[in-house]
């Protein structure tokens, strides 16, 4: 066997060494990795409650920011995502807080809840599309859209006021036409979900399931009466006859003014 130069033989060595010092430093990486976990494990348990103060914290800014971005930023982002400006969408909150009985909870403020709200009803979107946007479980916008719409149902009264009739003099170029007037009706159509077996009852003549509904707005667009619940199927005249036939119905006044009427909201 031919033996080695001392030059080789300080390679080999050199290379032996290399090889150790790999092995061993390797080996604190993992021990040192092993620390970091161990230490990581014991600090959560020690400060998990900490933690989930943080994660929550920054939650609720990230949520923040949502309704900051789509309801006071502009009126023009108000106005397109919510289909009001920043002073309505601001009136509205305090009306449905201060005396339609909406609660803000631990999680959502009351403009929250009105946000998600009239962002369903404005866009005709899905419980899903809303849980992506304002990054809320599904459950949570269900049970919220419900609250608002309880608490505007309660103030009827003052959303939905009495008309007062196009005047003489008016001047208003859409209604000077109409004097006396106090305002127009028509019906539109609200696509809905039902059961299997009430969907041919709902189905429109466009093929769409929805329901049938009637609104009446003054001149100046406020509403003053609405019934809804009818079948998609059912003609806007059935519809009509309906609503002036029923005891708290639509009512018209006559010269006498609003003594014979019992109500502009159907019940």
């Amino acid at each position: 066997m031919a033996r080695l130069t001392v030059s080789e033989r300080q390679i080999l060595r050199k290379k032996k060494i290399i090889t150790l010092y790999m092995y061993w430093m390797n080996v604190l990486h993992v021990v040192q990795w092993f620390f970091k976990l161990w230490e990581k494990i014991i600090e959560h348990s020690i400060e998990s409650s900490s933690l989930g103060r943080q994660l929550y914290i920054l939650d609720i800014f990230a949520n923040r920011q949502i309704v900051h971005q789509i309801a006071y930023e502009s009126d023009v982002i108000c106005f397109d995502q919510l289909r009001m400006n920043r002073k309505a969408f601001s009136t509205l909150c305090i009306m449905l807080e201060t005396r339609g009985g909406l609660k803000a909870s631990k999680y959502l403020q009351v403009d929250e809840q009105v946000a998600m709200f009239l962002h369903v009803i404005a866009h005709h979107v899905k419980n899903r599309v809303v849980r992506f946007r304002f990054m809320r479980s599904g459950e949570t916008i269900s049970k919220y859209f419900h609250n608002v719409l309880h608490s505007i149902i309660r103030l009827h009264g003052e959303l939905l006021k009495r008309p007062e009739p196009v005047l003489e003099n008016s001047t208003d170029e859409r209604w000077k036409w109409f004097k006396n007037c106090l305002g127009a009706l028509d019906g539109t159509h609200i696509r809905v979900r039902v059961s299997m077996n009430d969907k041919p009852k709902y189905r429109t003549r466009k093929g769409e399931i929805a329901t049938n509904v009637l609104g009446v707005c003054s001149q100046d667009l406020q509403f003053i009466y609405v019934l809804p619940g009818w079948e998609g199927s059912a003609a806007d005249g059935r519809v009509l006859r309906d609503a002036i036939r029923r005891t708290n119905g639509l009512c018209v006044p006559n010269d006498a003014g609003y003594t014979n009427c019992k109500g502009f909201l159907a019940p």
